[in-house]
């Protein structure tokens, strides 16, 4: 394991960590809004290093890295910037992202704007970048605005103001966040979340929540034609409990991504979370791709 800092832009420097063997293929994860790189679980990360190089990262206002927004506010794109920047800055010429929810859009502007970078793609727990209508399967084609949006109880837990009332209700807070997210047809898990966010917070030094990224700016990032036209095989996880983005959105990715050539996974029980119960398939599904691209 090693950790070391990437100076992303003037002034901005991103903690990052590394594992498994230098020479296996670089897989870099991206993380979700306000997520350190410590949201990716220990053992899952572990399963991905026994056949890659896997590097994870705190987005700039997360974790150890720079945090700039309040007095010098940032778009949405610039995370993305960020991405490319952690593979310069470790002397990587191309690498397969794995990228969730604010993580997944992320990796799709990548894919977009630097497709010479990506090895494969995949996708979880996220949307299009795209204006391209979803097909259903009677042939209905569905606006991307009449797609099903994110769970009354998300929407509610999100319209809360984020207040600091201690480390303690900090953690309750995260594991009622996480509980909601998680969906409705795993085991909650609260104690194996409430041991994550611990060891976040003391990764990060404060128990502090940024609100960073909810507040950037994310206009210019919609990538229609781009993401049309791209070569790079792409891999999109469905998830059946999702709250966030829930299904047609997977189906949706795969009908605009590369003309229509992209494969969808489905995660049984599977939220807006990494709980113990998912992460084994998942990191199979996601080692299988990159196993039959490289094949």
């Amino acid at each position: 394991m090693n950790q070391q800092y990437v100076e992303a832009a003037p002034g901005i420097r991103l903690w990052t960590e590394r594992r498994g063997a230098p020479e296996a293929p670089a897989l870099l994860l991206i993380m979700g809004a306000q997520a350190s790189g410590l949201g990716w679980p220990e053992e899952f990360v572990d399963a991905l290093a026994e056949r890659h190089h896997v590097i994870r990262y705190d987005h700039r206002d997360t974790g150890r890295s720079t945090s700039t927004f309040d007095q010098h506010p940032y778009p949405i794109t610039d995370l993305a910037q960020d991405a490319v920047a952690i593979l310069d800055g470790l002397g990587i010429e191309r690498a397969h992202l794995v990228g969730m929810s604010l993580g997944g859009m992320l990796t799709q502007l990548v894919l977009a704007d630097h497709p010479e970078r990506v090895l494969s793609a995949t996708l979880i727990g996220t949307c299009a970048l795209s204006e391209t209508p979803y097909t259903a399967p009677d042939g209905t084609r569905i606006p991307v605005g009449e797609l099903p949006g994110i769970a009354p109880e998300v929407l509610e837990m999100w319209s809360r103001p984020v207040e600091d009332k201690g480390p303690e209700a900090e953690l309750d807070r995260r594991v009622e966040h996480w509980r909601v997210l998680n969906g409705g047809q795993l085991a909650a898990e609260d104690a194996y979340f409430r041991d994550l966010e611990r060891r976040i917070i003391a990764h990060t030094g404060t128990h502090v929540a940024s609100t960073a990224h909810a507040r950037a700016d994310d206009s210019h990032m919609i990538r229609t034609d781009e993401l049309a036209g791209t070569k790079v095989p792409t891999l999109v996880i469905s998830g059946p409990a999702e709250p966030v983005f829930p299904p047609p959105h997977p189906h949706h990715l795969a009908q605009v991504i590369g003309g229509g050539g992209t494969r969808v996974v489905e995660i049984a029980g599977m939220g807006h979370a990494l709980p113990p119960a998912v992460q084994g398939p998942l990191a199979e599904a996601i080692l299988a791709h990159i196993a039959s691209v490289r094949a």
